[in-house]
């Protein structure tokens, strides 16, 4: 029952209609405890108080279904906007964007002008930090030698890597020598077995297979997980090679289990809150229901309160 849960809010979260919908509808339905405003100034104020806990943060404008160059820029506006925001407000805060939203699926070419563009700022703006989210299978490989060029000119960029692709070992040894920041995440899109591992118990192993691979490599981890036996694992490692803190961070998702945000802060390890927001939340939000369709609880809750 729960896979066929998650399969459903999969296919929900590609559904056009829905999610042109959903702009017009506001932050509802139990949206809001997972996405921290529609402006920036909201999503501003959330780091502000997050800062306030000992979190560090970074911010995510959501956006999703990008087919024209004019909608593609305005999202590289939107980001560059959000670093100055960042800069301004004087808050301990990344940027996470989804190169689909800079115009991917358009041209590669228009892509690779909006994340230069992006990645300018960032340096103005005290020399911040950009994460490409990765996204589903079809666009790995373009993402992966996206970087791979950018990495040529700037440091100031890193992307993610997914545990439940069978080539997640692969693209870690890929960029080992490219000492590149990686958010390090079992993954959230549905695919096929033919590329990725169907069984959740593999993709466990495998997370924890990339996670020392990567840490032993010398290079920056972001360990992206809610799992309390990933953490452990971590800290396990973390003595067992005597790897310092400085080295790696664990990263959750706002309004998910934040009480073990602070817990992790407190301990003294670095913990990012992953951030979204923006009215494009729909596709987002049906993806953090299908990695827990038990959520479906706070949706039911929010249908029927004002």
């Amino acid at each position: 029952m729960e896979q066929l849960m998650k399969n459903f809010f999969l296919f929900l979260s590609k559904n056009k209609t829905l999610n042109a919908a959903a702009k017009k509808w506001g932050l509802r339905f139990g949206a809001r405890r997972v996405v921290a405003g529609e402006t920036i100034a909201e999503a501003i104020d959330t780091v502000r108080e997050l800062n306030s806990k000992g979190l560090l943060c970074t911010l995510d404008h959501l956006g999703e279904f990008v087919f024209s160059v004019d909608e593609a820029n305005e999202s590289a506006e939107y980001c560059i906007r959000t670093l100055e925001a960042i800069h301004k407000a004087g808050v301990d805060c990344n940027l996470s964007l989804k190169m689909t939203q800079l115009g991917l699926d358009i041209s590669r070419e228009l892509c690779m002008t909006n994340m230069r563009r992006i990645l300018d700022a960032a340096k103005q703006y005290g020399n911040n930090f950009v994460r490409i989210d990765m996204e589903d299978y079809a666009h790995n490989e373009i993402t992966l030698d996206i970087l791979e060029e950018l990495l040529q000119d700037y440091d100031n960029v890193g992307t993610v890597i997914q545990a439940y692709l069978y080539k997640a070992s692969d693209d870690i040894e890929r960029l080992k020598d490219k000492r590149v920041n990686l958010r390090l995440v079992k993954g959230a899109y549905k695919e096929s077995p033919e590329v990725a591992f169907p069984d959740k118990a593999d993709v466990d192993e495998n997370y924890k297979k990339i996670i020392k691979q990567h840490l032993l490599n010398g290079n920056y981890a972001a360990i992206a997980t809610h799992d309390d036996n990933i953490i452990n694992y971590v800290k396990q490692l973390e003595k067992e090679y005597n790897i310092s803190r400085d080295q790696f961070e664990f990263q959750m998702l706002y309004g998910i289990r934040p009480q073990s945000q602070v817990e992790l802060a407190r301990e003294g390890y670095r913990m990012r809150v992953y951030v979204p927001y923006g009215n494009d939340w729909y596709g987002y939000f049906m993806r953090r229901l299908a990695e827990r369709p038990a959520n479906v609880a706070f949706v039911l809750k929010g249908l029927f309160s004002k």
